[in-house]
């Protein structure tokens, strides 16, 4: 049998290397063939082939292994993990800015705060903690006052003493995390998936139950990357759309 042989690529600067290996070679990994061997080259092979350096090959592969497409073994090599198929979630790269421009502009009230048990679907993001501070906010538009969306902050306790409810009225979580607590950010990892309207959904944003719903989840990593905020956001589908622009 062969060797997997992943498709070649022609590199933009403008965006990490690392980041265009790790698509490229996730690409070739769910397009192969069903008789495709599941072992991957050596990372200096992988290296070569992309004309990029071990570190950075180590970095994208590191990035796979997390989305669970391939498992790494000492001495053993890197491995497609036979359940790695077509529908795994494509990741975008934008900027922290990018994120924070998409989510101003609307006026947002504070509907409740406080310490909560981490919740059994984020416990893998917070490790060791036995409470996190929770926030919910409803949105609307500033010049009809429509709700508009939803959302729903999960932070670590210690950050959550630096912030100010005021300025969740007027910022977006990612601002006043970056620019008012401090905190360095160095990646946010978002999911957008079609939903239906749950009872409290429908109520908060006064639309039908099971209604259509977009729901976002973004995960904001710290340079020590750690996850300081999860955000759950439902916007109501009959305002908003999945929009993507790549550079080609």
């Amino acid at each position: 049998m062969t060797a997997f042989a992943p498709d070649s690529l022609v590199l933009n600067r403008k965006l990490p290397l690392w980041y265009q290996v790790s698509q490229s070679l996730r690409a070739s990994i769910l397009g192969r063939r069903p008789d495709a061997p599941l072992r991957l080259p050596t990372e200096g092979s992988l290296a070569e082939h992309y004309g990029v350096s071990v570190l950075t090959m180590r970095q994208a592969l590191k990035e796979l292994e997390a989305e669970g497409l391939i498992s790494r073994h000492r001495r053993r090599g890197t491995f497609i993990e036979p359940t790695a198929r077509p529908g795994a979630p494509v990741r975008l790269l934008g900027s922290v800015d990018a994120i924070v421009a998409q989510q101003s502009g609307e006026t947002a009230t504070v509907l409740d705060h406080g310490r909560a048990p981490v919740p059994a679907e984020l416990a893998e993001h917070f490790p060791g903690a036995d409470e996190v501070m929770r926030y919910r906010r409803l949105r609307c538009d500033g010049s009809s006052g429509e709700p508009t969306n939803w959302a729903e902050n999960v932070v670590l306790p210690g950050l959550a003493d630096r912030i100010d409810l005021d300025d969740l009225t007027r910022w977006p979580m990612t601002k006043v995390l970056r620019d008012v607590v401090g905190v360095t950010i160095s990646r946010i990892t978002d999911t957008v998936e079609a939903r239906l309207a749950d009872p409290e959904t429908a109520r908060l944003l006064g639309v039908p139950l099971l209604s259509p719903i977009l729901h976002y989840t973004g995960v904001t990593y710290d340079d020590e990357g750690r996850v300081v905020d999860v955000a759950r956001i439902h916007y109501r589908g009959d305002r908003f759309s999945f929009t993507v622009t790549l550079d080609a």
